[in-house]
This record gives C-alpha cells, structure tokens and sequence, in this order.
C-alpha cells in the first residue's frame, strides 16, 4: 500500500491544488489535506476492498473532493466569521513534492531553476482554477486520474466526444492564459 500512496502522491497533490478554492489554500497547506485523505484511506484499510491501481485513484481522489468540500464546508460555518481572516497567498512550500524528484535530478536542480519551476507550477494551477468547473474536471480525470476519455465521460454523465471537447478546450484556455501571463 506504501507504494500505491508513494505513486499516487505527486497527481493527488495536484488535484488538490487545483480543485481546492484560493481561501482554504490559503488556510491549509496541499500537504496536509493529502495527509489527512491518505490517514482516511489507512483508517478505512480493512473495510476496503482492492480493485486494482485504477479503482485505488479513484477512492483518492473521491476522498480528496469530499475533504475539500468537508474544510470548505467548515471554513465557511456560521461558527466563523470569514471578515475577520487575514488572506494569504497560496504558496508551494520548498517540501511540497522534494520527495517526489528522483536524486538524479539533483545535478540539474540548482536554486534558479527550482524557483523556475515553482513559479511555472503556480502559473499553471492559477490558470487551471479559472478554468470552468467542468473543463477542470475533465483535464483532471483524464490527465491526473489517467481516465479514458469514455469512462471520464461515463463519471460526467456526458458523451466521449463532450469530454474531449471540454479537455481541448481547458488546455487550449490554460495554454492562453499561460501565455499571456508570461514576460
């Protein structure tokens, strides 16, 4: 099961940054929801039945959507009072995906072109959470959850060539959006 998590980490990472809204980014770090998602899936371990690395995604990711909704849900109750929260920008921290670049990168992995990257997958996950709902759900079930366009479509409630659609147009939007946001 280690192993599952160790692959699964780098895509439910992403999913997470770019489903979850700018204010509970703001309020909780991606590592942390990834954790707590994973600590849910350990606790449930003997309740659950494995159904091959596909069917494990899915359970992730499904998890991962319902503790962003469960944070937002929470972040947003009347026990708050959201004027009164100072708003941060979200951030990659430094450890956010450290343990997931292989150490043969590390030769090319200098300051500049760790900031570099940073900078690009910030740029990226911006772009992406503009997108509307139902692009960004298409890219991530076929890109991050490595779905087929027909079982994307089948989950949507929509037909193969609706999903492609909405995948061309999300990354044709995404590609626009990086491109005019670049020096």
């Amino acid at each position: 099961m280690n192993q599952l998590f160790g692959e699964s980490l780098p895509k439910l990472l992403a999913f997470i940054r770019i489903h979850a809204s700018d204010q509970l980014l703001a309020q909780e770090s991606v590592q942390d929801l990834a954790q707590s998602v994973f600590l849910g899936v350990l606790q449930d371990a003997a309740n659950l039945e494995y159904r091959g690395e596909e069917a494990f995604r899915k359970l992730l990711f499904l998890r991962a959507v319902r503790k962003i909704l469960d944070r937002d849900r929470f972040r947003l109750s009347a026990r708050r009072d959201a004027r009164r929260e100072v708003r941060l920008q979200p951030k990659i921290t430094p450890d956010d995906d450290a343990e997931n670049v292989p150490r043969c990168y590390a030769d090319f992995a200098t300051p500049s072109r760790v900031a570099c990257a940073r900078e690009q997958l910030a740029r990226f996950e911006n772009a992406m959470r503009q997108l509307p709902n139902e692009q960004r759900e298409a890219i991530a079930r076929n890109r991050l959850m490595q779905m087929s366009y027909a079982d994307a479509a089948k989950e949507m409630g929509r037909t193969e060539s609706a999903v492609r659609g909405l995948v061309a147009r999300g990354l044709a939007r995404v590609s626009s959006v990086l491109h005019e946001a670049s020096p």
